[in-house]
């Protein structure tokens, strides 16, 4: 669910309720901090790290992308994990959203207000990129795109039909992974590279319920529907995902803060 604000009351949201990744990140930094770490140091195995924070892999590969997305550390090819090549550390770790803005996923929204989510895949295929998605996703057309449709479901309710399209290039694994359970982003940050979801252009609309809509969400067909278009970008500013979701209007609501910059 994607909630775009520029600003956000201090203290609305604390460090319980960021996504874990960005928690455990937060942590290693501030044990990198703690030790008084020097460029060129070389970090803890993974394994080591993963006890450490008890989180799981995915979730430090995660935080490791993104201290090396701020230029904190750096990998070493069968090497590990290396403190970047810096003058010194920064002295602050983003704790909250206004902080650090960045796309929030469905998995990443549920955890951050304890809710707990689920999914039915409806197809998960990989097919060859038309040209409208091509165009949109700046990948030649024919290329293989990781098409995804799924229900999504938060406290055991219906919430969204969700279709996401994604190249398969940015991800292999996403034709691999079982999306039933799998989140989407947190796929993405496990990649090699990882991909790092940071910028979505959003667009909202209302419309009637399709036929098949009404067959998925056991609803009546005057029940508005909340129709969101997402294309997300990475930390390199290139488009990975593509994605529509489709809500039913009275288990939604889009915010939006808007400030004149000038």
């Amino acid at each position: 669910m994607t909630d775009a604000r520029t600003s956000m009351p201090k203290g609305l949201f604390g460090d319980d309720v960021l996504p874990l990744y960005e928690r455990t990140a937060a942590r290693l930094l501030d044990d990198l901090r703690a030790a008084a770490a020097r460029p060129g140091d070389r970090l803890p195995s993974e394994r080591a790290l993963v006890d450490r924070y008890a989180v799981s892999r995915v979730t430090l590969r995660a935080a490791l992308a993104q201290l090396e997305s701020r230029g904190i550390v750096r990998p070493s090819s069968s090497r590990g994990w290396f403190v970047a090549e810096l003058g010194l550390l920064p002295e602050a770790t983003p704790t909250s959203a206004a902080a650090a803005p960045q796309v929030q996923g469905f998995a990443d929204y549920a955890q951050a207000n304890g809710l707990t989510t689920a999914g039915k895949v409806l197809s998960a295929t990989v097919r060859p990129a038309t040209v409208s998605e091509a165009e949109q996703l700046r990948i030649a057309p024919g290329a293989d795109l990781f098409d995804l449709h799924r229900l999504r479901f938060l406290d055991g309710l219906l919430v969204v039909l969700e279709h996401n399209r994604l190249p398969l290039a940015a991800c292999p694994a996403l034709a691999e992974t079982d999306f039933t359970t799998a989140s989407l982003y947190a796929t993405l940050r496990a990649a090699d590279p990882p991909q790092l979801p940071r910028v979505a252009d959003y667009s909202v609309e209302a419309r009637h319920p399709t036929p098949r809509e009404i067959e998925l969400f056991e609803i009546e067909e005057t029940m508005p529907m909340l129709v969101a278009t997402q294309l997300t970008s990475n930390q390199e500013s290139r488009p990975i995902e593509l994605t529509v979701q489709v809500y039913r209007g009275d288990r939604y609501r889009f915010r939006a803060s808007i400030t004149n910059q000038s």
